[in-house]
């Protein structure tokens, strides 16, 4: 049977009960959403499954979505391959790609090699970053929106070697205004949505009142109380919604970890306005 284990009080929770190497039931998908909704992180151990059967499990959920710069397009797998990831950008708090005109619903990143030690990912409840602000802040969110750009995450890729064309990037990726307060197509709950990789201003205030404001708001989901912390083993599976959620890929190793990802967009009866 089918379980859901919390791992802290408001975020992840790992699934006992499923095997991803064989195909769900439109009653596991059923749950296993549910569970997912209710704990925005889901964690699978013991999963040593193919790059397909990661695949088709993704699938139950959403639709593929093709992460702007992986580099192998014909590929539906992101393998992210690293060694040295200090400043590589997932070690900020973020959501991924909310400069795109639909970011992407969630991800699912598959553990398949680890350094000796290190190499942790941590998620933050969104949701409760909003619900625990005062009231009178929270009712000032609710009226702003902020620009969102991928000039600065781009600025620091390009600082760690990857040959990107700035120029060519930002014109194919202009800034983008989005609610500061992001409504969840599916829960109706209000999640604080800026985040450190892409949110650059809010709009409508000054200069002084940005360099106030702007900063404890993306400074506010770092409360441990918000977040979970995943020590990865191999055959690990996370999935994750990236509507409520921010995360942090922990960067103390210097040796590989190896992960596999498969992104996915929202089917249409799914899908909010931001």
């Amino acid at each position: 049977m089918m379980e859901f284990h919390p791992v802290t009080k408001h975020i992840g929770a790992e699934v006992t009960g499923v095997d991803l190497r064989k195909p769900l039931s439109p009653e596991e998908v059923a749950t296993l959403r549910q569970g997912w909704l209710t704990h925005l992180v889901l964690f699978f151990r013991d999963q040593h499954i193919d790059d397909d059967q990661h695949l088709q499990f993704a699938l139950n959920f959403g639709s593929l979505n093709h992460p702007a710069f992986k580099k192998d397009a014909g590929s539906p797998i992101h393998v992210l391959d690293q060694t040295s990831p200090k400043g590589e950008g997932g070690d900020e708090w973020h959501s991924d790609n909310t400069f795109e005109p639909t970011p992407p619903m969630g991800s699912l990143l598959r553990c398949v090699q680890l350094p000796s030690v290190g190499g942790d990912t941590c998620w933050a409840n969104t949701y409760l970053a909003y619900e625990s602000l005062s009231p009178s802040l929270q009712r000032l969110c609710d009226e702003l929106t902020a620009e969102h750009d991928i000039t600065m995450s781009m600025k620091k890729a390009i600082s760690k070697g990857h040959p990107f064309d700035l120029k060519e990037i930002q014109a194919k990726w202009p800034p983008l205004v989005r609610p500061v307060v992001r409504v969840h197509a599916e829960t109706g709950r209000k999640a604080l949505f800026v985040n450190r990789a892409s949110t650059t201003r809010l709009i409508g205030l000054t200069d002084r009142e940005n360099e106030a404001l702007l900063p404890l708001l993306i400074d506010h989901i770092r409360s441990p109380e918000y977040q979970v912390r995943l020590r990865w083993r191999p055959g690990t599976l996370a999935f994750w919604d990236n509507r409520p959620t921010q995360h942090y890929a922990v960067a103390d190793y210097t040796e590989r970890r190896r992960m596999h990802r498969v992104t996915i967009n929202a089917f249409p009866e799914h899908q909010d306005h931001v």
